[in-house]
């Protein structure tokens, strides 16, 4: 496997995609890439690479393994096997007045392959897995695993439900098989793009009586029409028209709670901001930042005659010319962009 596309890439499907998903894509690749109907230089390897890939992911058990350990999954599943046939043959630990010890026979996990594959699997933590240190059974906490939680913006306010799922392996006795675990959380108040919320113990499980490892949810908030995310404020452009950037007035605004009337200055430039205190994102301890509107300038693209007389009016009366003082300058990147 190593040196391989990763499957998920390989069938161009997402790493949560249904099996039906993923036996969609397989077939239009097979067809693609079979040998009898592709000629091309390394179709067949292609071909050979496309059946492994469906075939591990549209296993259960196999899938879980992948997701969990990548390219090393193989090694972890012939290590399961071993394990559980291990302790089917009662051999090595057992538990005993709620204490584990071990009555002899072969360690399977004490020799130099399995102590360089756990290393792969689990760090240095491997060969740790089993010792014998006092009669004692090592106890290894599970591994904090990190994963994205993508929200819209309006559930990142309001505090919205999320239903979050997601495979394991579970064991029962000397069985380990695939499952799914399911939660529901709550969206916390104080939540900005890029936050982590710490699920204690929803990691990956323990080996023997160690604690289970957490997991890390970060915060990917969904693109919004209305408002970009800076921090904890908010920034939206609001159109105004040019009588109303000359003379000032007031201009309808929406907020994350409602619209609001805001105050344009008289002589306002566009691309001008202006700050409206509070109505950003919450704060975890109360209050919120604040929502920056940018002031942009249009001009009307179609006049009746009346507006087009006024206009020139307007051109012969008024001594404005946006050209003195300061001319023609370089764009800024951001502008040019």
């Amino acid at each position: 496997m190593k040196g391989k596309s990763d499957y998920y890439s390989l069938l161009g499907v997402a790493k949560d995609a249904t099996k039906e998903e993923i036996q969609k894509a397989y077939r239009k690749l097979a067809r693609k890439y079979h040998p009898d109907v592709n000629k091309t230089a390394g179709a067949e390897e292609t071909f050979k690479r496309i059946n492994e890939a469906h075939s591990v992911l549209s296993n259960d058990e196999q899938r879980v393994l992948y997701d969990r350990y990548g390219e090393n999954w193989q090694e972890a599943q012939n290590q399961s096997e071993k394990e559980r046939e291990w302790y089917a043959n009662g051999a090595g630990w057992h538990e005993q007045g709620g204490s584990f010890s071990f009555d002899g026979g072969e360690n399977p996990f004490e020799n130099d392959t399995y102590s360089d594959l756990f290393d792969s699997i689990f760090g240095n933590r491997g060969n740790e897995r089993y010792s014998e240190w006092g009669g004692g059974f090592q106890d290894i906490p599970g591994r904090t695993i990190e994963a994205e939680l993508s929200v819209s913006l309006d559930e990142l306010v309001n505090g919205a439900l999320k239903t979050i799922s997601w495979n394991t392996m579970e064991q029962n006795g000397s069985n380990i098989r695939p499952a799914q675990e399911k939660i529901q959380l709550k969206i916390p108040r104080g939540l900005k793009d890029g936050s982590v919320i710490r699920l204690a113990g929803k990691g990956e499980k323990a080996r023997g009586r160690g604690q289970a490892g957490d997991m890390l949810l970060k915060i990917h908030v969904q693109p919004d029409s209305r408002f970009a995310i800076q921090g904890y404020n908010l920034l939206t452009k609001v159109p105004v028209a040019p009588w109303e950037a000359a003379l000032g007035g007031k201009v309808e605004v929406e907020t994350l709670d409602g619209r609001i009337y805001l105050n344009i200055p008289k002589g306002c430039k566009s691309g001008r901001r202006l700050r409206v205190k509070g109505k950003g994102l919450p704060y975890k301890q109360g209050g919120a930042g604040d929502l920056m509107v940018i002031i942009e300038i249009q001009v009307p693209q179609l006049l009746s005659k009346e507006e087009k007389e006024l206009f020139e009016e307007l051109q012969k009366k008024s001594s404005f010319n946006p050209r003195s003082g300061a001319g023609q300058r370089a764009a800024e990147m951001r502008e040019a962009a």
